[in-house]
């Protein structure tokens, strides 16, 4: 552990919630919702306003819809998240080569390998600097942990939340660490935590008095240690540059439990296909393919197979997903499929016996035959338009969002990024005039558009201007 706190933790603040506040003016202050929109969908990420309703991250979005029914739900953009996440890294990357992205909204620095040593009080201006700067480069906040290692780092990030920055001095660890709770430590999770709990132990100072001895007997000899080492806030892992990807994965969630033997085999093909067009697309090889199958009542089952040797052929993968899939019991019904291939390598093994049971089949009809054409296939369903936040754009009225959408008539509401809060519109869903399109920086400035002048305003009765604040058949964010 550092004698300085030259770990620094960034944890950008209800990230999605927030870029989506920032890119759309009449939703800042208001409660956000991002994440799933039908019946199966879960949150991705919820806005502070709408974590005072009891909505919070992995909730399902029907359970998130009746606790806070007038929160703003939206489909995710993560083309722009992506775009944002960058710019916060440039910003990170001033301070140090050893920048460790975890995911889209949060990142370790090791300042020590910046320029010039590292003290408490310039670890501290540290930290409130890059906070200023992701502000003003993203209009975003950010929370800050500074400390000695990793993990402590992470936890003061956690305390400072939100828009906070917690530093943690060497010497004082066991005196932050002691009140929290248990579960507080990474790996703790609700196992351990019982297991804890169930011999008194509820805190990370009351973890320190059982001893060593006594967090190895209740929790065993490796999870035993690691609590022990954690609760005296012992933590050697160094920042990594570069965290090499150990699998890719992609999965689906059903709208309605798919009973159908030819269907669920049919959407397997499909995301062992799409799961070796991302793998060629990395410039990588797998050595192993793994399924994943969620049943109606919730349990999830993983099967895995390794192959001879790592490939890149979607045919091998499929087939293997296939084979996987066999022995897998879907009668009841499938909610969540999912392919992932793991054993990553940078080279593939060229195996002539590789070859695919389908290809082969598929070859020898062909040769006696002729073409084949599959029509057992189930046809795709197609995906839904006008989801809610998606970005477009209007021949007349320019750029802007979609509110909500509902028996053939879509409302957007017009607004950029740095304009006041837009008015909204609603027009047929097959309006020839209205058309996805780009996401609008954050930032951008058009202030000559930021009106559309008096003439392509209605006028009510009274000579106000109307405008709707409602989607059809939503309710208002």
């Amino acid at each position: 552990m550092r004698a300085v706190p030259a770990v620094l933790h960034l944890d950008m603040d209800a990230f999605f919630a927030a870029v989506e506040q920032a890119a759309k003016p009449s939703l800042r202050g208001k409660p956000v919702v991002v994440g799933g929109l039908g019946m199966r969908g879960v949150v991705a990420t919820a806005s502070y306003e709408a974590r005072r309703f009891g909505v919070h991250s992995a909730m399902p979005t029907a359970q998130a819809r009746r606790l806070c029914p007038n929160a703003a739900y939206l489909s995710p953009r993560f083309g722009v998240y992506r775009e944002v996440s960058g710019r916060v890294l440039e910003i990170l990357g001033e301070l140090s080569p050893l920048v460790e992205p975890l995911s889209l909204d949060e990142a370790f620095v090791d300042l020590a390998a910046g320029e010039g040593p590292v003290t408490a009080a310039g670890a501290r201006l540290t930290g409130e600097t890059v906070r200023a700067r992701i502000r003003e480069a993203t209009g975003l906040s950010g929370s800050v942990g500074l400390a000695g290692s990793k993990m402590l780092a992470k936890i003061a990030s956690e305390r400072a939340k939100p828009d906070g920055l917690v530093v943690i001095e060497p010497g004082t660890e066991r005196g932050f660490l002691a009140p929290l709770p248990v579960r507080t430590l990474p790996g703790v999770g609700p196992a351990t935590g019982a297991a804890l709990r169930r011999a008194g132990i509820t805190t990370v100072g009351e973890a320190v008095v059982a001893g060593e001895a006594e967090l190895l007997r209740l929790l065993g000899r490796a999870q035993g240690a690691a609590v022990h080492a954690m609760a005296h806030g012992i933590d050697e892992r160094p920042v990594v540059a570069e965290r090499d990807a150990k699998s890719i994965s992609v999965e689906d969630t059903f709208a309605e439990d798919v009973t159908d033997r030819a269907r669920v085999r049919f959407e397997a093909d499909r995301l062992a296909e799409r799961c070796a067009g991302r793998l060629r697309e990395a410039g990588r090889s797998a050595r192993t393919v793994v399924l994943k199958v969620r049943r109606y009542d919730f349990s999830t089952l993983t099967r895995s197979e390794t192959l001879r040797g790592p490939t890149d052929d979607p045919g091998v993968i499929r087939e293997a997903a296939g084979r996987l899939l066999a022995g897998v019991d879907t009668t009841s019904g499938v909610r969540l499929l999912g392919v992932a291939v793991s054993g990553l390598a940078d080279f593939t093994q060229e195996d002539l016996f590789a070859q695919t049971a389908e290809a082969r089949a598929t070859e020898a009809r062909q040769t006696a035959e002729g073409p084949v054409v599959r029509n057992d296939v189930p046809e795709r369903i197609p995906d839904r338009s006008w989801l809610p936040g998606r970005d477009v754009t209007h021949d007349r009225y320019g750029p802007g969002w979609v509110q909500g959408s509902g028996v053939g008539r879509v409302t957007v509401r017009f607004e950029r990024p740095d304009s006041p809060p837009g008015r909204a519109r609603t027009f047929p869903a097959d309006d020839p005039a209205l058309r996805a399109a780009e996401p609008l920086p954050l930032g951008t400035a058009h202030p000559s558009s930021w009106s559309e002048g008096p003439a392509s305003r209605p006028k009510s009765r009274s000579g106000a201007e109307e405008f709707s604040d409602r989607a059809p058949g939503t309710s208002r964010p």
